[in-house]
């Protein structure tokens, strides 16, 4: 028998402890940018058993309190009790900011905002693929559903003795024509004293199947829930947590490269975050242009310099024009300057929360209103490589 081709990509609920810190870090910066647009943020943050700790570079005339900010975070998520992974208003809190490195500002003010530099050197990567209607890899697209639909039913009451800290991992089996799905694994933090063989048919066909089925996919797939038999030990508590640790997580899936920079904590001076948001943008086009099937796109940066280092496209045999022409394209309708991007996706002054973008990934997301996900560049790219 032939060896079946699979793909697995995973995802974490917003209970696990990295995603606690990221969305404490992303929810300073927030109230930041509410109160000055032109803050400059590099937030990190750190969490155990009953301790946060906020660290990093922020320089902003906001007057914001970082502590008020985690506690209530932490509230919101769920973790109003030590037992559960961490207390909202009896951990410790500890904060360690100071402003940000003038030999940084130096390289990235400028009197022309389009000519405003890069906040830091780096490369980052978008990608795209016509296998999901999102223009997403169908394992991380079902990998996110899974643990927003357990959380979602979690806060209804109607995922019972269930806890904040979840985890999904997705097996898509390639082999065919037409995907299936091969395995689903959920890790599913849960109360003390549960009769788990229900509460492991309540994941199954509360959560599982009905989201396999939202994808027109198998429902005889093999779930593994709970693998150990016992998570009751979950968040800070079971785990530590650090900003910018899921990274896969909140990008592809392992389906396209990574850079290594991570978003959250960083206002949209840094090109980890808004390059890799105008990669995802130029590859979603592109291939909603049909110039391929699926297409990464590398972009790199020099601190303090404004263009681009260099650009490159991967259509992986897929492109139906060469790749001189794509880029020729890319070059002729996108303005990859930090500057232009965060003008083009209005950063300063988003019409979305940088908080909300640190669950379930950042791209592909029919939830919410991200600029980058739009496709207004698609006819433009048509017409110049006469598709």
């Amino acid at each position: 028998m032939p060896e079946r081709i699979l793909f697995t990509s995973e995802s974490v609920s917003e209970g696990h402890p990295d995603k606690v810190c990221d969305q404490i870090a992303d929810s300073i910066l927030d109230a930041c940018l509410a109160a000055d647009p032109e803050s400059r943020v590099a937030c990190e943050v750190f969490a155990t058993e009953g301790f946060i700790m906020i660290g990093g570079e922020i320089t902003s005339t906001a007057k914001v309190d970082y502590e008020a900010v985690a506690r209530a975070t932490l509230r919101r998520i769920g973790y109003t009790d030590p037992a559960l992974g961490i207390g909202a208003d009896d951990c410790e809190i500890l904060v360690k900011v100071h402003t940000q490195s003038p030999d940084i500002a130096m390289g990235v003010d400028h009197g022309d905002p389009l000519a405003q530099g890069a906040g830091d050197q780096g490369i980052m990567f978008g990608y795209a693929t016509d296998e999901s209607e999102g223009y997403m890899p169908l394992p991380i697209s079902i990998a996110h559903k899974l643990v927003r639909t357990a959380t979602n039913l979690r806060k209804e009451g109607k995922l019972k003795s269930s806890r904040p800290d979840m985890k999904s991992q997705v097996t898509i089996d390639y082999t065919e024509a037409t995907p299936r799905i091969d395995t689903i694994l959920m890790s599913v933090q849960h109360d003390d004293d549960i009769d788990f063989e229900q509460f492991r048919a309540n994941v199954i066909e509360t959560v599982m199947k009905p989201v396999a089925k939202s994808f027109g996919l198998n429902t005889d797939f093999r779930p593994i829930v709970n693998p150990t038999g016992r998570f009751v030990i979950g968040g800070p508590a079971g785990d530590t947590g650090l900003t910018g640790r899921k990274l896969i997580v909140d990008t592809y899936g392992g389906a396209s490269r990574h850079g290594g920079g991570a978003f959250s904590g960083k206002d949209p001076s840094k090109v980890d975050r808004s390059a890799s948001y105008y990669a995802r943008y130029i590859a979603k086009n592109l291939v909603a242009a049909g110039v391929a099937k699926r297409i990464e796109v590398q972009l790199s940066y020099g601190i303090g310099i404004a263009e681009p280092i260099s650009i490159a496209v991967d259509g992986f045999g897929t492109e139906k024009v060469s790749r001189e022409r794509i880029l020729e394209a890319v070059r002729a309708i996108f303005d990859a300057r930090p500057g232009a991007i965060i003008a083009a996706f209005d950063l300063k002054h988003p019409c979305f929360r940088y908080a909300d973008t640190c669950n379930y990934g950042c791209f592909g997301r029919p939830d919410l209103n991200l600029p980058w996900e739009k496709l207004d560049k698609v006819e433009a790219i048509r017409s110049f490589l006469g598709l």
